[in-house]
């Protein structure tokens, strides 16, 4: 299958959202498509599988504290358990002041050979509206909005009444989640495995994900409530390109992957990838299939970029010390933020307990794509950084998982004590 590719620039796709000017006449959860669930399951299964890891490291370190952390060799001896319990390949990092530690196992596509390399590059998934989520902060701090903005200001007809720049940035605007709704547009059969896979292979646009939010449906009034969404993450994208009249990718380039020093870190606007890279794989029938060509327009600002595990340490550090915003931002980007749920989540970012610290928090993102998933948290004084992508996720509608990542991260969170 084969498409052209026609970016919709800012002007144009102005043009193409006015005439969604039309208020949803009811709030309500909308009735999930066939097949929407098996491609697209619940956005926050991953925030809570890993905040209970966190929550059962901490309970460890506290049964065991006459015993050292986990050392380097048992870190590897984790990798290679958490590979030899199913998951196709997993690249790792853990930095703290006396210990820097990186590890992989695995193979970088389903079927092939090629063993993962600790640098290998992923798709970082939900991760990148930690990206989003400071420069959004950088234009409050410039002035050019305020959290209370109204998203009506900057993308006239688009919302609801009432909706913010904060609620957005909190999942608490009541967007609908997606993309799943995009992809069951251009599929004809939902359970066919070659059909899913040809429509993540396709463009979608900006104008898209907002036209399919906006027919979807709100799910309540802004403010009421928390529901994870991508399209309120797309959302702010579009806003920065109009408000910066810059392309998303080059201010995500030039504002925080340059800061931050992260030089292995991209935001592709096509399904090329650069350098090594540990691919997506879906369980189907009894075995793995490779997901290759995946293209980032499903997820545009809300999941586009790709990185790896030492450029993800240097994103929290960097942005939880305050060199890519003030002090004084980082606080107000941190949980609670009024509105949301456990998970504590925060302007694209949350909170788990710090196994190490009682009452402490360490605080980050992770990323669920369709066939790679990540975790990136940090200490608040930027020291202790851990940092994890591993590919391989069900799709076979098994009851229990393949594998457990808490093989792995448990041990990784213990290493930082």
């Amino acid at each position: 299958m084969s498409r052209t590719i026609v970016r919709t620039g800012t002007a144009a796709l102005a043009a193409v959202l006015l005439p969604l000017s039309i208020m949803p006449a009811a709030y309500a959860d909308p009735e999930p498509e066939p097949g929407a669930t098996a491609m697209a399951p619940d956005p926050m299964a991953l925030t809570r599988e890993a905040t209970a890891i966190a929550e059962r490291a901490a309970a460890s370190h506290r049964g065991l504290r006459a015993q050292s952390a986990p050392t380097a060799d048992d870190l590897d001896a984790a990798v290679d358990a958490v590979i030899a319990d199913g998951a196709v390949g997993v690249t790792a990092r853990v930095e703290t002041p006396d210990l820097e530690w990186s590890g992989a196992g695995g193979v970088r596509e389903a079927g092939k050979k090629t063993a993962v390399k600790p640098g290998d590059r992923f798709d970082i998934a939900s991760n990148t509206k930690t990206l989003i989520s400071t420069l959004v902060m950088q234009e409050v701090e410039r002035g050019s909005w305020t959290l209370d903005t109204p998203a009506n200001d900057l993308l006239p007809g688009t919302f609801p009444e009432g909706v913010t720049i904060q609620h957005l940035l909190s999942h608490t605007s009541g967007a609908p989640r997606g993309p799943e709704e995009l992809m069951l547009d251009r599929i004809d059969d939902p359970s066919s495995w070659d059909q899913t896979i040809d429509a993540l292979r396709e463009y979608y646009s900006e104008a898209e994900h907002l036209a399919v939010m906006r027919e979807t449906g709100w799910l309540f009034e802004p403010g009421t409530d928390f529901s994870y969404s991508n399209y309120g993450y797309v959302a702010l994208g579009v806003m920065l390109e109009k408000e910066t009249g810059q392309r998303i990718e080059d201010l995500v380039r030039k504002r925080v992957l340059k800061p931050a020093g992260m030089k292995q870190s991209d935001y592709p606007t096509d399904a090329r990838k650069k350098g090594p890279f540990l691919e997506n794989a879906g369980f189907y029938e009894d075995e793995w299939r490779p997901m290759t060509g995946l293209h980032p327009s499903i997820f545009h600002s809300a999941g586009a970029a790709t990185s790896t595990t030492e450029d993800l340490a240097d994103l929290n550090e960097s942005l939880l010390t305050g060199k890519l915003v003030s002090p004084e931002t980082v606080e107000q980007m941190l949980p609670p933020i009024e509105g949301s749920a456990d998970p504590s989540y925060g302007f694209g970012i949350y909170a788990v307990e710090d196994p190490c610290n009682p009452g402490e928090l360490l605080y980050g993102h992770d990323g669920a794509h369709f066939g790679t998933q990540s975790i990136s948290w940090g200490s608040p004084d930027g020291t202790r950084q851990i940092t994890l992508g591993w590919s391989g996720r069900d799709y076979s509608g098994n009851t229990e998982p393949i594998f457990d990542i808490g093989v792995l991260l448990e041990p990784m969170l213990l290493a930082t004590c």
